[in-house]
């Protein structure tokens, strides 16, 4: 083997590259004053991408979340903490960040925050439109401390229109906005879904909207405010169905034991399906020769496929169907889901410690970056468990000022 020769920059490489690369985000710090969902999962994911998030939570009560359950991840007896544990809701949407308990209603606690913002590149709010201004925490009077600051407000119905002054939640946005009147059955009643689905795709519009604010203050100098609301997001997501589109066949059938989900989503992926079930002759019927005769024939079609889905294990029709390029899969639940074989390979689903439950399994972040994979750092803190930290660290407080706030109930 030929050893390089020991120049400067051979140095410096061998230095540069021992070192771990550094996370997108790191260095970028956001203040977080949000609560429940679609909140704190923009904020999750600024965390896992890197950033210092200082979560802002009631001295007492904490974000909503840790209320929420069962389930809970029980406590340690080692642990000294009383209650049921932590809240399985509020793990889900809180790690890697730090808690601190602050309350603005103390003249003393807004006195905090403004120093806080000065030291933030992002502040991400949920409160209803006007509510932060008479604690002097609003965009305009912030922005007077800190021109840069990317301030982003999520709300159900934004900062405008005759809903703004509305609270919305995402099962009210899913039912207002379209979206459970398009799941479930066709002939079915409105259905929610699953998960706060409307949450969650706001959340994400609103990470993916920051960090392209944080791209244009790069160039501009200027921070901005970011109205990101649950009903455009909803609206947002109707996409194609926006447009009244139709495929058929595209949904689950009934199997001997199960679900399996069938996508025949042009002529020849039809063709495929109809090959399968072995009734070829299906491809050249006029009542399905097209999407749009298909469209026409939904019923009879999709109880004809249902008749044959119904004859076969779920197992036995993957197996029929893998390989030849169709979309198909089984419906699973979601323990299932979670102990897949894909989900597995894929890292999705990892074990953290957590101080006070112990080891705490969770969904891992999802996307694989080549050079700076995504992580968790932390597990979802306990209430106030880092507020000596942040007001040490970042704003210089003495221990004894801390224990002063502490004794006068502005911090926890």
């Amino acid at each position: 083997m030929m050893l390089q020769p020991l120049t400067l920059r051979n140095v410096l490489r061998r230095l540069y590259s021992s070192k771990p690369a550094a996370l997108p985000l790191e260095g970028y710090r956001v203040l977080d004053m949000s609560r429940v969902l679609a909140g704190p999962y923009c904020t999750q994911v600024l965390g896992d991408l890197g950033a210092e998030i200082i979560k802002i939570e009631h001295p007492i009560r904490g974000d909503d979340t840790r209320a929420w359950g069962p389930p809970y991840a029980p406590y340690k007896p080692e642990s000294n903490k009383t209650g049921p544990g932590e809240s399985a809701y509020f793990i889900g949407a809180n790690r890697n960040k730090k808690s601190l308990g602050l309350s603005f209603q103390h003249a003393k606690g807004v006195d905090i925050l403004h120093k806080l913002v000065a030291k933030c590149d992002i502040l991400v709010e949920n409160y209803l439109p006007g509510t932060l201004k008479k604690y002097a925490m609003d965009y305009e009077t912030v922005r007077e401390i800190n021109p840069g600051l990317i301030y982003a407000s999520i709300t159900g119905y934004g900062q405008t229109g005759p809903y703004s002054n509305r609270a919305g939640y995402d099962v009210m946005v899913e039912a207002e906005f379209g979206l459970m009147h398009i799941t479930g059955q066709r002939d079915g009643p409105p259905v929610k879904v699953g998960v706060a689905v409307t949450d969650l795709t706001t959340g994400l519009y609103a990470s993916n909207s920051i960090m392209a604010a944080l791209l244009g203050r790069s160039r501009s100098g200027k921070g901005q405010h970011l109205d990101v609301a649950l009903s455009d997001c909803q609206t947002a997501t109707l996409a194609n169905i926006a447009s009244s589109s139709s495929i058929v066949p595209y949904k689950s059938f009934k199997t001997k034991d199960g679900d399996i989900l069938f996508g025949g989503g042009n002529d020849r992926l039809f063709g495929i399906l109809a090959d399968g079930l072995g009734k070829p002759e299906w491809k050249e019927d006029a009542r399905f020769r097209t999407n749009a005769d298909r469209v026409a024939h939904r019923d009879d079609l999709e109880a004809r496929i249902e008749a044959i889905s119904r004859q076969k294990t779920t197992e036995a029709w993957l197996r029929e169907f893998e390989g030849k390029g169709m979309p198909y899969a089984a419906v699973n639940d979601v323990q299932t889901t979670l102990h897949h074989t894909h989900t597995a390979a894929r890292n999705m689903v990892v074990e953290m410690e957590h101080d006070a439950c112990g080891p705490v399994k969770m969904v891992n972040t999802p996307v694989k970056f080549s050079e700076t994979q995504p992580k968790i750092r932390s597990p979802p803190p306990l209430l106030g468990q880092h507020t000596d930290e942040v007001l040490a660290e970042h704003l210089g407080f003495s221990g004894s000022e801390i224990a002063a706030l502490r004794e006068q109930g502005v911090v926890r």
